[in-house]
């Protein structure tokens, strides 16, 4: 009933591990300056004002995508057997970690959606 969402889930776990490698466009300071991730963020000399609120921002963008791919793979694995309760929760979860970030990037939040779509549909 839910093994299409299986590569959905998958696709989305890989997504989430690489929030900070691949980023996205984020403003620091009253200048605005542009750092697009994690390793722009640490190649910043000590000297720029703003690199510590940088650095810590995309630490954190990858210490959130990675819970939230761990979630995701929880959702995969009840998936494949058919455990639709745990991966109901494992997918709010992802969801609910990906909130703060719900700007740049919406792939847990249009899954669990679906998920619960589809769940309504087969009650």
């Amino acid at each position: 009933m839910f093994e299409d969402m299986i590569p959905r889930v998958e696709e989305a776990i890989e997504l989430s591990r690489t929030w900070a490698e691949n980023g996205w466009k984020m403003q620091f300071g009253p200048k605005n300056a542009e750092i697009v991730s994690l390793k722009q963020a640490e190649a910043l000399p000590v000297s720029f004002i703003y690199r510590e609120e940088a650095v810590n921002y995309w630490h954190q963008v990858h210490l959130m995508g990675n819970d939230a791919a761990d979630s995701g793979e929880k959702a995969a694995e009840a998936l494949k057997i058919g455990d639709v309760d745990a991966a109901e929760k494992a997918l709010y979860l992802s969801s609910y970690i990906e909130r703060p970030y719900e700007n740049y990037t919406t792939a847990w939040k249009s899954l669990y959606e679906m998920f619960k779509n589809k769940a309504a549909a087969c009650t």
